[in-house]
């Protein structure tokens, strides 16, 4: 529970408030999901959180709560292909900034969770903008953009693994726990892996050396 979120006195002010927050920064494959959220003026919830801090079950119900509770909100989805050329960083940025564009004209405040945007700020320097550290657990539109990037991300993992069940992605969600690793290892690197990352470089570029031999 979030005891007095950030939203309180920009609502009193009657200011609507968009919050962003990422799901997917560390994982060795899958995209990055950057998730905003506005929701009405004087809107409260008490059980929105950090998404890490609640269960399975919680996100999923309020997944669907924040959907049918917010005056706006979009997941974007950016790809592997981004990740590599940008970098993970500049992606997570890349996206916010996206999200923070698309919605300036309905929002008057635009928080982050701990990603400066100052590529947004200099165009739009009219938009009350903060980037606290740990903003998930002190902003209710950065905590349910957390569960919306969070949720969205694990059901794209569960489909992944679906499709290719020997890596286990719907229970490691693509980090490096060393099962994972040595998965690639012996099964290879598919197109979903983030070929910039170093663990998957390093079994690229041994595939690589192998096949000169």
């Amino acid at each position: 529970m979030i005891e007095r979120p950030l939203e309180v006195d920009y609502h009193e002010s009657g200011k609507l408030v968009l919050g962003m927050d990422e799901a997917g920064r560390g994982p060795l494959c899958g995209p990055l999901m950057v998730a905003g959220v506005i929701f009405p003026i004087g809107y409260q919830n008490a059980l929105l959180d950090d998404s890490k801090k609640l269960s399975e079950k919680k996100r999923e119900a309020l997944y669907k709560q924040i959907i049918e509770d917010a005056l706006y909100w979009k997941v974007l989805v950016l790809s592997e292909a981004e990740i590599d050329e940008l970098n993970i960083y500049r992606a997570s940025q890349t996206g916010m900034e996206r999200i923070a564009q698309e919605f300036s004209d309905v929002c008057d405040v635009v928080l982050s969770d701990a990603m400066p945007l100052p590529a947004f700020c200099k165009n739009h320097s009219e938009h009350d903008f903060d980037c606290p550290v740990k903003g998930d657990s002190k902003s209710i539109s950065i905590a349910a953009a957390s569960i919306l990037a969070k949720v969205s991300r694990d059901h794209y993992m569960k489909k992944l693994d679906e499709m290719y069940p020997q890596y286990d992605l719907a229970k490691n969600k693509g980090y490096p726990t060393a099962k994972h690793l040595e998965a690639i290892k012996t099964h290879g690197v598919q197109d979903f892996y983030r070929r910039s990352f170093s663990p998957v470089a390093k079994v690229l570029k041994q595939n690589q050396q192998e096949s000169l031999f």
